[in-house]
């Protein structure tokens, strides 16, 4: 397969793709040398696709939603299915999907819900995401931390999730941040692929204080964010820096800043 032929496919919408012309488009990603830039041509297949807040479930249950799907994506599932057309083949895509979704077998309590806790380190451990907000955010690079304790998990929004308590984790999360005043120009310098994690001012009744995920792309125009978004209801590239003018002011729930992960292909 040419490599114009391959960006074709990718750039065409998933959830028009048959299964051959998908299994060739997986193909393709395969080709490429690193994870990140396989997640980054994955994610144009989902460009213009319709915002759905939680389109993923587990087909039965709590959330009966599907497994997978292509026609409705939010800003998590992007990222998460994205992941896993750049690394399963097409009879492997639903495992390679519940492997990072969840702890253990799909089911509503296994799922990764809360990112700080939960997500992000579960994906760090198994060598699928690595941390580069240092890296790239440089002496600008701040450290802040989420506390969620056995208060937290009575509070609406946590209580809401309706997880057993064995499911609560708690404890202190730390992690790093380029402050949201400097990171536009920051992630100039960033390779495209990034995961851009959207990080907001401590809430300390909330269950966290991540709001949304975003794949980094760079243009010629400047860094954007090619996110699920709620507010144009669908896929778009937004510069990085409109993103941020137009979230800053948000109450008091405001953005404190962004981190980095780099896709990392596991051995």
């Amino acid at each position: 397969m040419t490599a114009l032929l391959g960006l074709l496919l990718v750039a065409t919408p998933w959830a028009s793709m048959g299964e051959t012309q998908r299994a060739d488009a997986m193909a393709h990603l395969k080709t490429l040398p690193t994870l990140r830039e396989r997640v980054l041509e994955a994610t144009e297949g989902f460009v213009g696709a319709p915002y759905v807040l939680s389109p993923l479930g587990e087909g039965s249950g709590h959330d009966p939603d599907p497994l997978f799907r292509f026609d409705a994506v939010d800003c998590v599932t992007m990222i998460e299915q994205s992941i896993a057309l750049s690394t399963a083949g097409p009879s492997t895509l639903v495992e390679t999907l519940t492997a990072l979704r969840y702890e253990g077998p799909a089911s509503w309590e296994n799922r990764l819900h809360v990112m700080e806790s939960q997500w992000l380190p579960q994906n760090v451990k198994r060598g699928l995401l690595r941390d580069v907000t240092a890296q790239w955010g440089g002496e600008k690079t701040r450290r802040v931390k989420k506390v969620i304790t056995a208060a937290t998990w009575k509070e609406k929004s946590a209580a809401g999730l309706a997880l057993p308590e064995a499911k609560q984790v708690k404890g202190t999360f730390e992690f790093d941040i380029i402050p949201s005043d400097v990171a536009a120009e920051a992630l100039r310098k960033a390779p495209a692929g990034l995961v851009v994690v959207v990080v907001r001012a401590d809430r300390p009744w909330l269950v966290t204080r991540i709001s949304h995920v975003a794949l980094l792309v760079q243009t010629p125009k400047g860094p954007m964010l090619r996110h699920a978004s709620r507010s144009f209801k669908k896929v778009v590239d937004e510069p990085v820096a409109r993103y941020l003018g137009r979230n800053l002011d948000f109450g008091l729930w405001t953005i404190e800043g962004l981190a980095l992960y780099e896709p990392q292909l596991t051995p």
